[in-house]
């Protein structure tokens, strides 16, 4: 209590918070102040706004400052040290205390500081550094050492203080070659030796039909080494195009598959294929991709309109609706314009 007694005495003698009428704030110190930044000078309130008072600022003297301004607080919390207001309120020249936690101190020496707020908002000063008075050598002293290679590849349970054990788990997932725990001896070394993680291959994926494989054929794979497919031509890849050798030796995902065109199944009909009502003669060889989806045209069994039914092309099948019926030869020669692609659509209450 003294001492912080002793820091009060000091702090006021120095003019900190005394008023103008006072005679004892210092000048200002230009080019000397640790602040960034210091408000504008006064003499009295008329040299500054209608917001603001000439009030002793430290180490800028007198000056403009905005009294209602507060400074941070709470401050961030610290392991070596604890502040507290001494003032009730958190504006401008209330003080803080900070001190340092048993076992630490400040550069100084000494175990407490006092702050002030500043017209900048900010508290006086450097943030204060509580460090330890003694270096922790009593613990450096009592573990056994985890080379920087060891603590890269596995994952250590427990710690490595004299007269526990620890245990290795690889980091990869692979498995452990030699002892998975060890202990650490009161001559702070370990009882075995350090395990290694056994090296994880994959092995060669599965070859796809109708597709290539883009990469160097091997009979195991090195864990992030990747492989690339590719489909022959008019085949469609479903799946990844890429797969990669996982730590867990499995590969990233199954190959994919190269999936066939679909012949369509119409001739003398009209069909909608991507939104288009088209001929199956005027598309490409008559056939579609995998995944793609065709609309077919169906007569209504009693009335003469036509409704739509759509089916997906997958890997090279693309089966008709059962409702579609392919016009004969002499109805579509004779009679075109009354293919059931080519008359009225039914109204929607005609289709059940």
């Amino acid at each position: 209590m003294d001492r912080a007694l002793l820091l009060l005495s000091l702090w006021a003698l120095t003019g900190v918070v005394s008023p103008q009428a006072s005679g004892s704030c210092p000048e200002r110190l230009l080019g000397e102040e640790t602040r960034k930044m210091c408000p504008r000078s006064c003499k009295s309130d008329s040299d500054c706004g209608s917001k603001r008072q000439c009030l002793c600022d430290g180490q800028c003297g007198l000056s403009c400052v905005a009294p209602g301004r507060t400074c941070p607080w709470p401050l961030p919390l610290s392991d070596n040290s604890e502040a507290r207001l001494l003032s009730p309120t958190h504006s401008f020249s209330a003080l803080l205390e900070v001190r340092c936690k048993p076992g630490f101190a400040l550069p100084n020496g000494l175990d407490v500081t006092v702050r002030r707020c500043q017209g900048d908002r900010q508290w006086s000063g450097d943030d204060p550094i509580c460090t330890a008075t003694q270096p922790p050598e009593s613990t450096a002293a009592t573990t056994c050492p985890l080379p920087e290679e060891v603590i890269n590849t596995f994952t250590i349970h427990g710690d490595a203080s004299v007269g526990t054990s620890i245990r290795y788990s690889c980091l990869s997932g692979a498995d452990i070659v030699g002892s998975s725990e060890n202990f650490c001896q009161d001559n702070q070394t370990w009882q075995f030796p350090h395990p290694i993680c056994k090296k994880v291959f994959c092995q060669p994926p599965k070859e796809v039909e109708q597709g290539y494989v883009v990469a160097v054929q091997k009979s195991e794979y090195e864990v992030d080494f990747d492989i690339h497919y590719l489909c022959k031509k008019n085949f469609l890849m479903d799946g990844p195009q890429k797969i990669t050798c996982l730590s867990t030796g499995d590969w990233s995902a199954l190959p994919p598959h190269c999936r066939a065109r679909c012949v369509i199944p119409a001739e003398r009909s009209r069909v909608v294929i991507g939104g288009v009502k088209r001929w199956p003669f005027d598309v490409t060889d008559a056939m579609v991709p995998h995944g793609e989806n065709v609309t077919f045209f169906c007569k209504h069994p009693r009335k003469q309109c036509s409704f739509t039914a759509a089916q997906t092309c997958f890997d090279g099948k693309l089966p008709t609706p059962a409702c579609y019926l392919e016009p004969t030869w002499l109805q579509f020669k004779l009679f075109p314009h009354r293919l059931v692609s080519e008359i009225d659509a039914c109204e929607p209450g005609d289709v059940e």
